[in-house]
């Protein structure tokens, strides 16, 4: 008895102490080279990943939905969400790269099984509402470009696996450079169609100021539907494991330092990207069709209105609506990547249980295609139906928010972890608690509105 005892218990140790992504941690090799740009280029990568989850199809319908509906009001939500993000990702990023844990093993470790295994469940939950998001920007995408019916694009996004299973063969640090390129093909499709709408560039400006008019309830459900969608709790998970692909001398303090410093860099650079591509989404939504906002509730109303001269006015085009439907459909493949990772990650981290990436990533996806499934067949093949089905899961994704945040502020502000040198300065501290608060005093409102409202 006691021999089986300590077998049990040497796996359980084992499980406990193994490394995060453990197939990719330390893969990456680090220059020995003091050039900023050299540094630079090396820690590049983990951040684009990151960047991935800001840039969905739940931020597009959310954005442009936000601009379609209320103009430029919600240009400050933005703005607000992503320095947000900045910061939580920097917190990620360096409880990684100094404590050699993730935020669910980190979790996991000053909580204990039973907690654990119910964050991990909310954890879980949080990143079925992600892939939602991904299966249907992907199912409408293949709709709107080949005419393919929504049920059938549905079941085609459970066959992603093999994507990512191709992707994983080929390196991580390849992995990294398809995301990249990815992004920027988004980015300039954004920004050639930002630039044909010809936005009021005073009253888009004059939106980065935060006004009243947001906390009104529907202005409410969509800012915090963009905040849902641009501060992405599976990321917190995600980056805190990234942060640890690459391969340095971890006993000096020194290197460790200067890992924190390129990885903040890394990270701010590929958000300050995401951020730029969530306010084009946000611009072209109010440019072209403000005052349509009710007429553009799904994907295929903003593909149409693309190359409608009565939404969309003279630039209106078949191939500004076709480059949308490619972007859209890029987003959603783009995404497949890290909800892989991220699940693989919090699975190991909360309750220590490894299975093939391959089987975990069907498990995720079939869990994730059920719902969108059933949507669509009870509605008849409703877009409208998914596109509602979408905003609410990112609504989601802002109610779990809180449960990620406070366990990463109080981990990365403690000494005992993080050390005297690395722990959070108090001015840092503190702005991570009152994003916290802030996050779910309004989360908390936004309940009681919703609950009030069906009631």
């Amino acid at each position: 008895m006691e021999q089986k005892f300590e077998k049990e218990y040497e796996k359980y140790t084992k499980d406990t102490n193994a490394a995060s992504l453990e197939e990719i941690n330390d893969s990456v090799s680090i220059p020995a080279s003091d050039s900023f740009w050299k540094n630079l280029v090396a820690f590049s990568g983990p951040g684009a990943l990151v960047a991935v989850g800001y840039m969905d199809p739940g931020n597009w319908i959310t954005s442009i939905g936000g601009g379609a509906k209320y103009g430029y009001l919600l240009m400050s939500v933005i703005f607000v969400s992503s320095l947000i993000a900045m910061l939580l990702q920097y917190m990620a990023a360096k409880l990684g790269i100094v404590a050699q844990m993730d935020l669910a093993q980190a979790t996991r470790e000053h909580t204990g099984v039973k907690l654990g295994f119910v964050l991990w469940i909310v954890t879980e939950l949080a990143i079925m509402a992600t892939d939602i998001a991904e299966v249907i920007g992907g199912a409408i995408a293949l709709n709107l470009l080949f005419g393919i019916p929504l049920v059938a694009g549905v079941l085609m996004t459970i066959f992603d696996v093999l994507l990512l299973l191709l992707l994983m063969r080929l390196g991580f640090r390849k992995i990294e450079a398809i995301v990249i390129a990815l992004i920027t093909v988004i980015m300039v499709v954004f920004l050639y169609e930002v630039i044909l709408a010809q936005p009021d560039v005073p009253e888009m400006l004059k939106g980065f100021v935060p006004q009243r008019q947001i906390l009104k309830h529907g202005q409410l459900m969509m800012a915090l539907g963009i905040v849902g969608a641009t501060v992405m709790p599976h990321n917190l998970y995600l980056h805190s494991s990234l942060s640890q692909t690459r391969k340095y001398d971890r006993s000096d303090e020194e290197n460790i330092a200067k890992a924190v410093r390129f990885t903040t860099w890394d990270s701010n650079i590929q958000l300050a990207a995401a951020f730029i591509i969530n306010c084009m989404l946000l611009v072209l939504g109010s440019a072209l069709f403000f005052g349509h906002g009710d007429e553009l509730g799904t994907f295929s109303s903003l593909y149409d209105g693309l190359q409608n001269s009565s939404m969309a006015g003279a630039v209106a085009s078949p191939v500004l609506s076709t480059l949308f439907a490619v972007a859209l459909l890029a987003s959603g493949q783009n995404s497949t990547i890290t909800g892989t990772l991220t699940g693989q990650v919090i699975m190991e981290g909360f309750i220590h249980m490894k299975i093939p990436a391959w089987v975990r990533r069907m498990i995720t996806r079939m869990l994730s295609v059920l719902p969108v499934l059933a949507c669509t067949i009870y509605f008849g093949g409703s877009e409208a139906a998914l596109d509602k089905l979408l905003i609410y899961s990112q609504v989601f994704l802002s109610i779990a928010l809180p449960v990620s945040m406070i366990p990463l502020v109080y981990f990365t502000s403690s000494k005992k972890i993080m050390g005297e040198r690395f722990k959070n300065p108090l001015w840092i501290s503190i702005l991570g608690w009152s994003c916290t608060i802030f996050l779910t005093v309004l989360n908390i409102q936004l309940i009681l509105e919703v609950a009030s409202y069906i009631f």
